[in-house]
């Protein structure tokens, strides 16, 4: 069996993985990164009053960099925030039935939004940020498929109530950008952000 090509902080520094997201660590190591350290920034993610997706995003994702940098001084700090929005509106992570089914109707025969916020922090402290946008389609869907997929479960703590790389993938008939990023982190972005600051293949 052969051993993994590593993706790499450069030599003495710690990297760290601001989530604890076993689907977002799954999609690091499949390009070969492997955090020293994970960990769980709480930081606030509601949205401020008439705030544009795109700053949200950011926002997010830079709270949530330096929340954790502050706890592993020099080191790097990467931390990502997945927003969908339709249209303005900023859709929620679901933990409810009711919650998930909303989002569902709304997105149902539309196309919106999934914005991903992506910060790296480096162990000077300087923070470098990536935003980065694909649009979704869902196709039109009938009460029975929404019935069918609540009781799957799956849109559990899914932002927007649903999950592209699960059942929901059968209801998506267009996507224009990154798949990665409607998953949750953008990995041609993460990684052009990391290599520019000297992460390297071993």
């Amino acid at each position: 069996m052969t051993s993994p090509i590593l993706f790499r902080a450069p030599e003495g520094s710690q990297f760290v993985f601001a989530s604890t997201s076993k689907l977002l660590r799954n999609l690091l190591a499949q390009i070969g990164l492997f955090p020293d350290l994970v960990d769980n920034p709480k930081v606030n993610q509601f949205p401020f009053p008439t705030e544009r997706v795109r700053i949200y995003a950011t926002r997010i994702a830079i709270s949530q960099a330096k929340l954790v940098a502050h706890r592993y001084p020099d080191s790097f700090i990467l931390a990502a925030n997945t927003v969908v929005a339709c249209g303005r509106r900023i859709l929620p992570k679901t933990y409810r039935a009711n919650e998930a089914r909303q989002c569902l109707k709304l997105l149902s025969g539309r196309r919106h939004r999934v914005v991903g916020g992506i910060c790296v922090i480096d162990p000077r402290g300087r923070g470098y940020e990536r935003l980065v946008e694909t649009r979704v389609g869902f196709k039109r869907l009938s009460d029975t498929e929404i019935d069918a997929y609540l009781n799957s479960g799956e849109w559990f703590d899914k932002v927007g109530g649903y999950a592209a790389n699960g059942l929901a993938g059968a209801y998506v008939n267009f996507l224009n950008g990154s798949y990665f990023n409607v998953l949750g982190l953008a990995l041609a972005e993460t990684y052009s952000l990391l290599h520019g600051l000297g992460f390297t293949y071993l």
